[in-house]
């Protein structure tokens, strides 16, 4: 009777050891779901309120009042929205280099003003041109047609027509990640410019083009927001847009974005979304 009881007991006493761990376990996991939970909801917050910079930029930009608009010229203006701290940029896109239009020594300039080294820039700018047109012929100082890229292992070959997305510029042979993250900010598609603008250019494009960057940019500046606005305008009305937002409690968002401004195939919607990349920062 005894070895029964005490049978019993350490049965007893296994049965609560196992509900106190089950309990344990189901406590923490709620625990976790609710942080997860409360993580994602203020990621979301920050999301959106990155988004109303992206829409006021674009308010503040039509401003028809000089002393209160918004130039897209790449100058960094600060807002504040509930509470949280919004920085915003704003750049025209005739004030890039356009993938599609632009000419090889333009390209081979941009190139070396964002750091790549001057014997393979001309290559690769080469490449780029290469790429984009309809024929099979390499340029006269190299590129890159199909040949080539079978050489190096890419069984791709040259597109031979223009380019979709900027990301398709990392196909193009002799193109680095490193070189991508540099240059990129400073091309689009969506200028349909030989030129870029100079009015709106950021400094890298203004070198690609001959000019004195720092004495330009120092013109721009001096001006003040009224003389820089009467200066470069309201803008083509295709921008792209940088937002980045900080929520009280240091959680972080940003936005960057590619919109025409004006009549949108969406209903109710006073722009049109032309690219869209967005990232968050857990401070």
């Amino acid at each position: 009777m005894n070895r029964h009881r005490g049978a019993a007991l350490l049965l007893v006493l296994w049965l609560i050891a196992l509900l106190t761990a089950l309990i344990g376990a189901f406590a923490l996991t709620s625990r976790m779901e609710a942080l997860q939970g409360r993580v994602a909801s203020r990621g979301a917050i920050a999301q959106e309120v990155a988004r109303a910079g992206m829409e006021y930029a674009l308010v503040r930009v039509s401003d028809q009042n000089p002393e209160t608009r918004w130039l897209p010229n790449g100058r960094l203006y600060r807002w504040t929205f509930d509470g949280s701290e919004v920085q915003v940029r704003i750049i025209d896109e005739t004030g890039k280099v356009d993938l599609n239009q632009a000419d090889m020594p333009l390209l081979a300039r941009l190139l070396q003003a964002v750091g790549a080294p001057p014997e393979s820039s001309e290559q690769l700018a080469a490449a780029i041109v290469d790429w984009r047109d309809g024929d099979a012929l390499s340029q006269p100082v190299g590129g890159a047609e199909d040949d080539d890229y079978a050489a190096a292992g890419r069984d791709y070959g040259a597109k031979d027509a223009p380019f979709e997305t900027l990301a398709e510029i990392e196909q193009v042979l002799g193109m680095t990640p490193e070189l991508y993250a540099a240059v990129s900010p400073h091309l689009t598609l969506y200028s349909g410019r030989a030129q870029p603008d100079a009015t709106y250019a950021t400094a890298p494009v203004l070198v690609a083009m001959g000019m004195d960057a720092e004495a330009w940019i120092g013109q721009r500046n001096a001006a003040g927001v009224a003389g820089a606005s009467q200066l470069v305008g309201a803008g083509s009305g295709t921008y792209s847009i940088e937002s980045r937002a900080r929520l009280a409690d240091g959680r972080q968002a940003a936005i960057s974005t590619v919109v025409r401004a004006g009549a949108s195939p969406v209903p109710g919607s006073a722009y049109t979304l032309l690219r869209w990349e967005e990232g968050a920062s857990p401070q």
